[in-house]
């Protein structure tokens, strides 16, 4: 046998081996997931409804047209979500600006003549845009008993011609 033969074995045998050492290594470690009582979930429903959901079952998202009924009887207050920034350059009409990242230096001046069972609905842009959700959730700890956000809510707002405002500076 070659040199170059043996090396060519030694190398096969070395992946044969690392290969079983990964399939050993995932399996045990899909034992131990099983066995355990929190253990991981193999499939996860990521669905915008299933995030929103909380754990009574009720979701947090409200539909577009309640969103806008709520507006027209001016029974709701709207929060954007965004950036000061974002806000400036065009929001729902009559909105407050209380974005997350800066929750703790906005939410007292806000919130200050707002009644604790007023809806509120909070919005930001994007499907994916997690803003909302957690400005949400923060509210409801807060005290905030009718709280809902309207998904995608800037986006959705303008696409259907709704009342906007921009901040003139």
């Amino acid at each position: 046998m070659q040199q170059s033969d043996v090396l060519r074995q030694s190398l096969m045998d070395t992946v044969r081996e690392a290969c079983l050492i990964i399939l050993l290594s995932l399996v045990a470690a899909l034992a131990v997931n099983l066995a355990r009582t929190d253990s991981i979930p193999f499939i996860q429903n990521w669905s915008i409804e299933e995030r929103l959901s909380q754990d009574n079952g009720d979701s947090l998202a409200i539909p577009l047209s309640e969103a806008e009924t709520l507006f027209k009887e001016n029974k709701a207050i709207f929060l954007d979500a965004r950036g000061q920034e974002l806000f400036d350059e065009g929001h729902i009409k009559g909105a407050r600006n209380l974005p997350w990242h800066a929750v703790d230096d906005y939410f007292s001046e806000i919130i200050k003549d707002m009644d604790r069972e007023t809806p509120v609905i909070t919005y930001c842009d994007g499907e994916s845009c997690n803003l909302s959700h957690d400005l949400a959730v923060f509210l409801k700890n807060m005290g905030f008993t009718h709280v809902k956000i309207l998904v995608n809510g800037w986006t959705v707002w303008v696409e259907n011609n709704l009342p906007i405002e921009a901040t003139d500076k």
